[in-house]
């Protein structure tokens, strides 16, 4: 079993260990905890496929004592062509999951990268794009192991994938999936990321590497054009905050679910629960994501579209009203509709007190499964979460220049006593969730690190690869627990321990004497590493 790590020089932690090793090395080498994010999120790019990509978004939180923290927005936009008259053309009322027309929004994360480092360089950061995706560059020309878990997605997702213009060409082997153990190479990816390195980020999207981009995306059908990725820019924007207990917990603001996840922790805080794992505390969570939910499927979509301001939300007054709709012994009818997701989180503390908490994500698994002939870019389905026409919530809608509601929330907490922690986790509308139960029992309740992301999870509603909306949990907590959440109401389902289902968290800590602690999730393959 793994144990919490510790170090005194700095700490990084991701859901691979290749991508772990490479942060590490750039903090061994002096550079900013927001230097081995970036190594950390092109290595991951390229050794865990299934899940991220340089064709997804991604978001931000940085922080450094004595300044606010800064958020990074790197979502990409709907295309100009993306409108609901093109989806009626082809006779479809709804976005399709996968394909070219999945493919419908800018791939915004290489330009979060770039807009971090520029944040970086103000903090002192030197390190150079070409050194920090340089373990990326190799593990792509050289060849990686395909883990476990890539070779279960392929073989579950075959039959949505297979057709996906490119998908075959690169991610199949004589039209299986690749065995584990197996070592993959993607050279096309490859030549991609070492342009990215030599030119920057901005390459992506205005230079020669733009124009190919952008004919691949062509040739494939999707509305994505030159004009598109011209127009992205990551912005800096002030996180969502709110006070609990002992700290003042930090996050992303709309289009992500970051309010959410803020909004359960607050008014789970609200009902005084005592003690880690029993009912008061499963059940008090699962009514308070309940609630959260509620406001975040009414309300939160493309900021610009928004009716209300995400921070009325946040108020003390607010709060204090949801809260007291919680009932403590009985379940709210549920479910709501749900909402899918699929990312890496990944973190970084350094010597310096700079902390990066960063989220990158394709949607749903290998995304639209298309993958670009000439740059092997696997291009992002997260713009299939648009609605079409009337009703609903409105700031969901598919318009041209929206911004795409995303499952994705990096969190960051400062606590009173001086320490500084960066946590998140992969998982749909398990995020919040996980993101909850992992401070909870480490702020909350005092269980070590480690402790509190191995011990056992729930979620409620649809997560990464799970359509049903039950309230599950692993089988390692006590039978008791199980039946008194029944008796309450929930309908409860049982999954197998350490389930990828639950998500896979991470977290990073620093105290004020200067010790870094790091966790892992056993469900992924990755390690906290410090030195």
């Amino acid at each position: 079993m793994l144990n919490t790590a510790r170090a005194m020089r700095g700490m990084v932690t991701s859901p691979h260990h290749l991508a772990s090793e490479a942060g590490l090395r750039v903090l061994r080498e002096g550079g900013t905890a927001v230097e081995a994010t970036v190594a950390m999120a092109a290595c991951l790019a390229v050794v865990y496929p299934h899940m991220t990509s340089i064709g997804g978004d991604g978001f931000w939180l940085v922080s450094r004592a004595g300044a606010p923290p800064v958020a990074i927005d790197a979502c990409g936009a709907a295309a100009e062509a993306a409108t609901e008259a093109l989806y009626a053309a082809r006779g479809l009322s709804a976005i399709p999951w996968r394909g070219p027309l999945a493919a419908n929004t800018v791939a915004g994360t290489v330009a979060g990268w770039g807009e971090a480092l520029r944040l970086s360089a103000e903090y002192g950061g030197r390190l150079s794009m070409s050194r920090l995706v340089e373990d990326a560059v190799f593990y792509a020309e050289h060849g990686f192991p395909v883990t476990a878990g890539h070779e279960a997605i392929v073989i579950e997702k075959l039959d949505q994938l297979a057709d996906a213009p490119g998908f075959a060409d690169v991610h199949l082997v004589d039209g299986r999936a690749p065995e584990t153990a197996s070592v993959m190479r993607t050279p096309a990816l490859a030549r991609t990321l070492r342009r990215i390195g030599a030119k920057g980020a901005d390459e992506f999207y205005s230079g020669e590497l733009a124009r190919e981009i952008a004919a691949d995306l062509a040739r494939i059908g999707s509305p994505v054009a030159a004009i598109d990725l011209a127009r992205h820019r990551a912005s800096r924007r002030a996180p969502l905050s709110v006070g609990v207990r002992g700290a003042r917990l930090f996050n992303f603001p709309p289009p992500t679910q970051g309010l959410s996840s803020l909004m359960i922790l607050a008014l789970f805080d609200r009902l005084g629960v005592t003690q880690a794992d029993g009912f008061d505390h499963v059940h008090g969570l699962v009514e308070a994501t309940k609630q959260a939910f509620l406001v975040r499927d009414a309300h939160v979509g493309d900021p610009g579209s928004m009716t209300r301001a995400p921070e009325r939300f946040l108020d003390s007054a607010t709060l204090d009203a949801l809260a007291a709709k919680i009932d403590r012994r009985k379940a709210l009818p549920w479910p709501q509709p749900a909402s899918a997701g699929d990312t890496v989180w990944l973190g970084a503390i350094d010597a310096q007190g700079i902390a990066a908490s960063f989220i990158q994500s394709i949607y749903f698994e290998f995304g639209s499964g298309c993958v670009l002939r000439d740059t092997g870019i696997v291009w992002q389905n997260r713009g299939a979460s648009f609605s079409f026409g009337p009703g609903g919530n409105p700031a969901r809608r598919l318009a041209p220049g929206r911004k795409p509601f995303h499952t994705l929330n990096p969190a960051l907490a400062l606590f009173g006593d001086g320490r500084t922690m960066v946590y998140g986790t992969m998982g749909g509308e398990g995020q919040p969730q996980t993101q909850a139960a992992v401070f909870s029992r480490y702020a909350m309740f005092g269980q070590d690190l480690q402790t509190a992301i191995t011990a056992p999870r729930w979620l409620i509603g649809k997560t990464w690869g799970d359509e049903s909306v039950t309230l599950k949990l692993e089988q390692r907590f006590p039978p008791s627990l199980y039946e008194a959440l029944r008796a309450a109401g929930h309908d409860v389902e049982l999954t197998a321990p350490y389930t990828s289902v639950m998500g896979h968290a991470g977290a990073v800590v620093r105290r004020r004497d200067g010790l870094f602690e790091g966790a892992s999730d056993p469900r992924s393959d990755g390690a906290a590493m410090g030195f």
